[in-house]
């Protein structure tokens, strides 16, 4: 079991913190929140003023929550829904990220649902609390991926709203 655990605390630490670093850097790189809130609203995102911090937060503390392992399906169910919005919007045109495809959000999401499927593993703040076992098989893998992807249409369903391309 010490594997597991072991396995468990490197993939939630190094995929959580991943998405961490990618929501602080929408926080503090380049044209920070201002610019992002200007490509949402370009990409169809409004408006733009609250989708870039709502990304740039749910990016941060989702992938902190990931990696504490702290009630780990809830933080896997923001990671799912904030990488399918970003899929749909931004990369659904091609699979590999050099192409500004899909396949890092694709990763980042399995990996969430995965490690809420699992569960976190006894080195986490779930298995401080001792309930590590207690929201992970079918009730993690529905919160996270049922509810990620829920959250995610829902949102793109109230918000989504891409400029018309006229065709000749």
């Amino acid at each position: 079991m010490y594997e597991v655990n072991l396995g468990m605390l490197i993939l939630r630490v190094i995929v959580g913190l991943t998405l961490s670093a990618h929501g602080y850097a929408k926080l503090t790189k380049g044209a920070r929140l201002e610019g992002l809130a200007g490509w949402f609203d370009s990409m169809g995102m409004r408006p733009g003023k609250v989708h870039a911090p709502l990304a740039a937060y749910t990016e941060l503390l989702s992938g902190i929550g990931l990696a504490l392992g702290v009630l780990t399906p809830f933080p896997a169910l923001a990671m799912v829904a904030v990488m399918t919005v970003a899929g749909w919007t931004v990369h659904r045109k091609h699979f590999y990220i050099l192409d500004e495809g899909f396949e890092y959000v694709m990763v980042i999401a399995t990996v969430a649902v995965a490690v809420a499927t699992v569960g976190p593993g006894k080195w986490s703040i779930d298995g401080a609390l001792n309930i590590h076992d207690d929201l992970n098989g079918w009730i993690g893998l529905l919160i996270s991926a049922g509810g990620g992807l829920a959250a995610a249409a829902l949102h793109l369903g109230a918000f989504y709203r891409p400029e018309k391309v006229a065709t000749s």
